[in-house]
């Protein structure tokens, strides 16, 4: 940027940012479209040998490496990556085609001593490990826009709030897995790195400002260093208008449907929703059709559905109305820790009073640190400690209570004394 850019960013940095305003401080020029990245669009890289020469660019590099891949959610079954992005100093942009190149390990290790900037790291960081790429060190400039407060934290609001930039957008939705990939796509994905390295610079600053650049880094340490998360269980429990279906019954059609059509999804490589909708399952579920012409009588299954589709869902309500009772899902998923908020007022009212005091007390917290309350500590944490409180409900306790959560040390040095006098106002 020029310096006369680098203070129109500053200047809406400190007049946008999560603290308040700087007294007397300009209103900030109106921001600047990015329409094109630096060196232009690069080719998109698909075979070894091109491949090589970018991981010696990026080796060759200095400073942080800008990273964001593309999925094809909502057409592709899976979150795999369809483009990788990246921009670092000394190497430029590079696009790389994971189709074409799906083993991008050699690319993370020559990259594993740099730290890597994402936005919305916990959105890329798995599909990114299903390719070999595995960072040890980020800065989720998304993640500390929320820690400074900033109201509004996509990409394109924090590039131009804080640097004065307006990026395209329109791109995010489509369906990257095609090929090849229109200049106008690769356009858009080299401008979301484009500005991404300056991005995590300028809230550096504001977050060493406002005194939480520490609690940001414990936040970053802890993504790179969480494991994978395992498979759901019972992932057909989260149909959406799951909670129509009550009778177990309707619970065991709704399981068989789900699985047919995950298994066909995964084969034909597309979005199960393309294969069949939620509601056209919840619908099947609650009327239980005994043949092909009730099925196919139904609303989700329409007359463009042919016969043999309606066969293999038929097959599969037929499979859920011949289960014994012995087989049928239970009505309630068993999780772990308390039961939904809703029900502790019948449940355990003191518990339910505890655990208003501790929500306005986090939120009162949250509100004086303008940061969200999620980002101070996870809503789950709070339910849990206030279900089950520590025997010793000190701050020391609570602070131990919630260390056994995992929480950072900077949010049980923010909240622990406030949560403690919300368990000890409610004590049973």
């Amino acid at each position: 940027m020029t310096d006369a850019q680098e203070t129109a960013a500053k200047t809406t940095l400190r007049t946008t940012g999560g603290g308040p305003p700087d007294d007397g401080v300009a209103v900030p020029p109106a921001p600047i479209p990015l329409l094109e990245p630096r060196e232009g669009v690069p080719p998109v890289i698909a075979d070894p040998v091109r491949l090589e020469a970018v991981i010696a660019a990026f080796a060759a590099g200095s400073g942080p490496v800008a990273v964001d891949a593309e999925r094809a959610s909502g057409y592709r079954y899976g979150q795999r990556a369809y483009l990788v992005q990246l921009r670092r100093k000394g190497a430029g942009t590079a696009l790389i085609d994971p189709v074409g190149c799906p083993d991008l390990s050699a690319l993370g290790a020559a990259l594993a001593d740099a730290e890597w900037d994402l936005h919305a790291a916990t959105q890329d960081l798995p599909c990114l490990r299903d390719i070999g790429m595995v960072p040890a060190r980020i800065f989720d400039t998304e993640l500390a826009g929320r820690l400074a407060g900033f109201p509004r934290v996509g990409l394109g609001a924090m590039v131009e709030n804080v640097l004065g930039y307006t990026l395209e957008k329109g791109h995010s939705a489509v369906d990257w897995s095609t090929r090849p990939l229109p200049e106008p796509w690769l356009r858009y994905a080299a401008l979301d790195v484009e500005l991404l390295v300056d991005l995590r610079d300028a809230l550096e600053e504001e977050l060493d400002r406002q005194g939480k650049l520490d609690w940001a880094q414990q936040e970053f340490a802890a993504i790179a260093s969480a494991p994978p998360a395992p498979p759901r269980k019972d992932p057909w429990r989260r149909t959406s208008g799951m909670h129509k279906v009550r009778r177990r019954r309707q619970m065991a059609v709704v399981r068989e449907l789900w699985t047919a059509r995950d298994r066909i999804a995964q084969r034909r490589d597309v979005s199960p929703g393309k294969v069949l909708s939620d509601a056209a399952i919840v619908e099947a579920a609650l009327a239980l059709p005994s043949n092909i012409r009730a099925l196919g009588a139904l609303s989700g299954f329409g007359s463009r559905t042919g016969r043999r589709q309606l066969e293999q869902w038929q097959a599969a309500i037929d499979r859920a109305r011949a289960l014994p009772e012995s087989e049928l899902p239970q009505p309630g998923q068993a999780v772990a820790g308390p039961p939904p908020p809703r029900a502790w007022a019948d449940k355990d009212p003191v518990a339910a009073a505890r655990l208003s005091a501790a929500r306005t007390a986090v939120s009162t917290l949250a509100e004086r640190l303008v940061m969200p309350q999620e980002n101070l500590i996870a809503p789950d944490t709070v339910r849990r400690l206030c279900w089950e409180p520590p025997a010793e409900a000190s701050a020391a306790g609570v602070a131990a209570a919630l260390a056994g959560y995992g929480a950072r040390p900077w949010q049980i040095e923010q909240v622990s004394s406030a949560l403690a006098r919300a368990l000890t106002a409610h004590s049973a």
